[in-house]
C-alpha cells in the first residue's frame, strides 16, 4: 500500500482539515494544562490540607502525573480504534471526554468542604483528562498529515501543533484574566469551568471535515488489521521506542520550563509566579509562528536536521536557563521561559507529528504513534513531583542538569532514526515492516 496511491480527488481541503485538528487540539491542550498550572499553584493546599508548601506541591504534583500515567491506554484506544474505524469518531470521543473531566475539576469540592473525598475526585477525572488526551494526539496529526500532499506533509503536520502552545495561551492567559477578574476559588475554577463553550466549538469544527482518505482506502483494500495496537507492538516495537525516546526533550523539558518553574520561583523565593506565566505566553505565541516555519523547512531539510536544533539547544540550555531564572529580574525570567520555548520545545514539536507518521504503515499508524507519543508522556508526567524532590535535595542544578540529560537521550535517538522527508529519501516508501502480512478484515 504506498501513500502516494491516494487519489487527490479523496482528498478534503488539507488547509481547513489542518486548521480543524489544531482548533480541537488547542482545547484539549488547553483543558491538559489548565491543570498543571491550578497544581502548581493553587491544589497543593486545597486538595491536600497541607500547610508545607513542598510536601503540597508534591501531592499535587503526583496527581499531574497520573494524568500522564493514563495516557498510554488512552493511546492504545486510540490506536485501536483509530486504525478499525477511523480517525474522525476518536476525535469526537476523545475531545468529548477531556472537555466533561475538566468541567468537573471546575466543580469539585474542596478538602474543607469535603474531606478525603475531594483529592480522590480529583484523581478519578484526572485519569480522565490523561485518556482522553492520551487519545487526541495520534487522530488530530493523522488528519492533517493524511490529507496533506506529500511534499508538504512537514508544513501541513505542524499545524495541528500549533493547538499545544495556542491552548498553553489560552490556557494560562485564562489564569491571569480570572486573577484580575475574581477573588478566592473563582480565580481556578473559572478556566475550568469555561471549558464547556470551548469544546462545543471544538466538536462543531471537527465534524465538518472528512475522514482519513489514506484510512478509507485501506479499508476499501481490506487491509484494516483486526488488532492494530498489537500488531505494531509486536511488529514494530523498537520503532515505538525510540518515538518515546525522540520525545523526552521535548515533551520532559516542556514540563519543566513550565509547571516545575511555577513552583520553583516560588520555594525558591525568587519571583513571582506571574513572571513565569508571562515567559510562557510570550514563548507560545512566538510558537504559533515557529511551529510553521519548523515544519516547512522539514519539508525542504528533511526532519532530523531541524529535530536538532531542539535537542542539542536542549542539552545546552539547562544551566543557563537556570542561572537567568535565578537573577530574579523580570525580564530574565520571562526571557529565560520563552527561549526555552522557542528553541528547545517548537524543532522538536513541530516535526515530531510527519516524522512519527513516517514510520508506519496506514493500517497501523495510529496505534504505532500513539503509543510512542503517550509512552514518552508516564516519563515527562512524573518529571516535575521528580525534578522537586531533586531541588530539594541538591538545589537548583538538579533540575538543570535534568533538562540537558533529556536533550543528550534525543539527541542520540535521533542520528539512529531514519529520514524520511521527500527531499532526502526521495517519494517516501513504506517502512520494511508495512510489507508484512497482518490479520486483514
Amino acid at each position: 500500500m504506498n501513500t502516494t496511491s491516494v487519489p487527490a480527488n479523496t482528498r478534503d481541503n488539507a488547509a481547513k482539515v489542518s486548521f480543524a485538528s489544531m482548533i480541537g487540539s488547542a482545547v484539549e491542550s488547553y483543558d491538559f494544562f489548565i491543570y498543571g498550572t491550578a497544581a502548581a499553584a493553587w491544589f497543593g493546599k486545597i486538595f491536600f490540607h497541607t500547610q508545607e508548601p513542598i510536601v503540597g506541591i508534591l501531592a499535587a504534583f503526583a496527581t499531574l502525573a497520573v494524568g500522564f500515567l493514563m495516557r498510554p491506554f488512552g493511546g492504545y484506544l486510540a490506536g485501536h480504534f483509530g486504525d478499525r474505524y477511523g480517525r474522525k469518531t476518536v476525535l469526537f470521543w476523545s475531545l468529548l471526554a477531556m472537555g466533561g473531566a475538566t468541567v468537573l475539576i471546575g466543580a469539585l469540592p474542596t478538602y474543607e468542604q469535603a474531606g478525603v473525598l475531594a483529592p480522590i475526585l480529583l484523581i478519578l477525572l484526572r485519569m480522565i483528562q490523561g485518556i482522553g488526551f492520551g487519545a487526541e494526539w495520534g487522530g488530530a496529526v493523522l488528519m492533517a498529515f493524511e490529507h496533506a500532499p506529500v511534499k508538504k506533509r512537514g508544513f501541513y503536520g505542524a499545524v495541528p501543533q500549533l493547538g499545544i502552545p495556542l491552548g498553553l495561551l489560552l490556557a494560562n492567559g485564562s489564569f491571569l484574566l480570572s486573577a484580575a477578574l475574581f477573588e478566592g476559588d473563582w480565580v481556578w475554577r473559572m478556566p475550568f469551568l469555561i471549558s464547556f463553550v470551548m469544546v462545543a466549538i471544538g466538536i462543531f469544527i471537527r465534524m465538518q471535515v472528512a475522514e482519513s482518505p489514506e484510512f478509507e482506502k485501506a479499508k476499501a483494500d481490506k487491509q484494516i488489521v483486526l488488532q492494530p495496537a498489537l500488531e505494531v507492538i509486536r511488529r514494530d516495537w523498537r520503532t515505538i521506542v525510540k518515538i518515546m525516546g525522540l520525545r523526552l526533550a521535548e515533551t520532559g523539558g516542556y514540563y519543566i520550563t513550565t509547571s516545575f518553574m511555577l513552583s520553583y520561583v516560588v520555594l525558591a523565593e525568587i519571583t513571582d509566579t506571574r513572571h513565569v506565566l508571562w515567559g510562557t505566553l510570550i514563548g507560545s505565541a512566538l510558537g504559533l509562528g515557529s511551529h510553521l516555519l519548523y515544519g516547512a523547512l522539514s519539508d525542504k531539510v528533511g526532519r532530523r536536521p531541524i529535530f536538532l536544533i531542539g535537542a542539542i539547544f536542549t542539552i545546552l540550555f539547562g544551566i543557563p536557563m537556570f542561572m537567568l531564572i535565578n537573577t530574579g529580574a523580570v525580564m530574565m525570567v520571562i526571557v529565560a521561559v520563552a527561549l526555552s520555548l522557542l528553541f528547545s520545545h517548537d524543532p522538536i514539536f513541530a516535526v515530531e507529528s510527519s516524522w512519527f507518521s513516517e514510520q508506519f504503515p496506514a493500517n497501523v499508524r495510529s496505534s504505532g504513534i500513539s503509543l510512542g507519543y503517550n509512552g514518552a508522556s508516564v516519563v515527562a508526567g512524573l518529571l516535575p513531583f521528580i525534578a522537586t524532590g531533586v531541588y530539594g535535595m541538591v538545589g537548583w542544578i538538579g533540575p538543570a542538569v535534568m533538562f540537558s540529560l533529556l536533550g543528550v537521550i534525543s539527541t542520540w535517538v535521533a542520528f539512529n532514526t531514519r529520514e524520511t522527508a521527500p527531499v532526502k529519501v526521495g517519494e517516501p516508501s513504506l517502512p520494511a515492516s508495512s510489507t508484512s502480512t497482518a490479520p486483514t478484515v
